[in-house]
């Protein structure tokens, strides 16, 4: 559909910390680049988000806020070219329909958190992200920046003293403080505060399963929504911090600063509040990059176990009942591990990173882990383990932990144009975003349905958006429209599973021979 230039708002709308005026485009109200917490540089580096200043008179929201810094190019596709890069990079942004809410207790709110393994990307990488969405079903949008990379993920806090503290997890902390953003001043963007729901993906979806286990984000949120977790890719203080460590002593060659010694703590201490963010950043790829070989199957960058903002390891709270009791739609994708081959290297896809998991495993589980992956460690069979090992297993186990105390509602999308089939990707990390969020205008999706399947692909993601705004909206997922399924809840005993494809399905236990090979290969998960 043809779209307008987005045009001046003469609205002013009254937030906490001060008045903004946004954009009006094709019955669409949207705000962009609004502060939610202070700027993270100077003596804001490495501590927990500060409230934002205020302002006086009226703030012009018509532009995306600066992205937390990261490399233009890197290990992942950086930063949006046109983007600041910033560690004043905590604002958010709020798409809502133009019509005024016909009820008094306003619209469902979805808030959305990026992926990009907590090293890239931004709320403004995809521009029209989430109008279609709310132009379709009349939800107020939400989404985020957040810190990413050493400046929101790593655990540094060895490196603190009493004059320079340092927290962690700050990451988490940023999304908390997004979050009660909207708490307090989403209503007057005409949306419910009782009726938030978080989504994310990747790495944002992560950060959703790690939520749902943080004390501080209890009744911040109503529902949540997790698209491809890497549920289990939280580490305990000891690990992170050794990966501090490792990452001062790239980041003290990169600096190359005689008289700073990264072995004495002071010194280091230095090197990390001084330190250029492009410098940071660059140390953070290098960190990144070496992690998967030198700790398979692990990421550096992840949520810290730090006993008190973030108590315990997610799943074992999931399995305790430890976790917020809202209601929970999780899933991944057929195939989550064929985007992770070459350039974007981070999965335990290779020989050597196969053979240290299997080292950690009894020689009965790797013979049925095997039979599973015909050909393993070939290209593909070890693709299909290492999405399966990250981002598969961990979902069942978080969903049937969670499925004992509070709704919750699995799913798998299948669903892949003929040519991310060509390309050997199928339905890979990240490719429900295109049908879910209709991104056909993009490059990428113009070119995943040149071949064909675009209507299909279209239709699927009509459907899941049917399918979360109805959970936005009530909690439960049963979408209205043509090709919606009833969607059952997931329990332990038949695994009830919506498959986005074209047509959708409802399996029991997809894949169950697997999974049952999954729990005893790493019986803990």
């Amino acid at each position: 559909m043809p779209t307008r230039e987005a045009t001046n708002d003469g609205t002013v709308i009254e937030t906490d910390v001060g008045a903004v005026r946004g954009l009006r485009r094709d019955g669409l109200r949207l705000w962009r680049g609004i502060p939610y917490a202070a700027s993270t540089a100077g003596d804001g580096r490495f501590r927990a988000p500060r409230p934002a200043p205020g302002w006086d008179g009226v703030r012009d929201a018509v532009a995306f806020g600066p992205v937390a810094p990261q490399l233009r190019r890197g290990q992942f596709i950086g930063a949006h070219p046109r983007l600041e890069r910033s560690e004043d990079c905590l604002s958010l942004n709020v798409i809502a329909p133009d019509e005024p809410d016909a009820t008094p207790r306003g619209r469902p709110v979805m808030l959305f958190l990026h992926g990009g393994a907590y090293s890239v990307g931004s709320s403004g990488e995809y521009p029209r992200q989430g109008e279609r969405l709310v132009r379709r079903h009349g939800v107020v949008y939400v989404s985020c920046n957040y810190r990413l990379g050493a400046l929101g993920w790593l655990d540094l806090r060895r490196y603190a003293s009493a004059r320079h503290p340092i927290e962690c997890n700050l990451g988490l902390r940023d999304q908390i403080a997004a979050l009660e953003w909207v708490r307090r001043n989403i209503r007057a963007f005409g949306g419910d505060p009782d009726r938030v729901t978080l989504f994310g993906e990747s790495a944002g979806a992560n950060s959703v399963t790690t939520l749902m286990t943080v004390p501080a984000a209890e009744g911040l949120f109503a529902g949540a929504i997790a698209q491809s977790s890497p549920a289990n890719a939280v580490y305990s203080a000891e690990t992170a911090q050794a990966w501090a460590g490792e990452y001062v002593r790239i980041l003290s060659r990169i600096v190359d600063d005689d008289d700073l010694d990264s072995e004495a703590p002071q010194d280091a201490s230095v090197m990390l509040r001084t330190a250029d963010p492009v410098l940071l950043a660059r140390a953070t790829t290098e960190l990144a990059v070496r992690t998967p070989d030198e700790n398979p199957g692990t990421i550096s960058l992840a949520p810290v176990i730090d006993g008190g903002f973030l108590p315990e390891r997610p799943l074992d709270a999931f399995k305790a009942g430890r976790a917020h009791r809202v209601p929970l739609v999780i899933g991944t994708n057929d195939r989550e591990g064929s985007l992770f081959e070459g350039r974007i290297d981070i999965l335990p896809t290779t020989k050597p990173r196969i053979r240290a998991i299997f080292a950690n495993t009894r020689k009965k589980s790797r013979k049925a882990i095997k039979r599973q992956y015909p050909g393993l460690p070939e290209r593909r069979p070890a693709a299909d383990f290492a999405g399966d090992f990250t981002f598969w297993y961990p979902s069942v186990k978080l969903a049937e932990r969670h499925s004992r105390f509070a709704p919750t509602y699995m799913y798998r999308f299948d669903a892949a144009p003929r040519t991310a089939r060509l390309l050997g990707l199928d339905a890979t990390h990240g490719l429900e975003l295109f049908a879910l969020f209709e991104k056909s205008d993009t490059l990428v999706g113009a070119g995943l349905t040149l071949l064909g399947g675009g209507r299909m692909f279209r239709a699927v993601g009509r459907r899941m958006q049917a399918h979360w705004v109805a959970f936005a909206d009530h909690g439960d997922p049963r979408g209205e429209g043509a090709g919606c399924l009833d969607w059952p809840r997931y329990d332990e005993e038949r695994r009830l599973t919506l498959v986005f494809d074209g047509p959708d399905r409802i399996e029991a236990d997809p894949r169950g021979e697997r999974r049952i090979a999954w729990q005893r290969f790493v019986p803990h998960v």
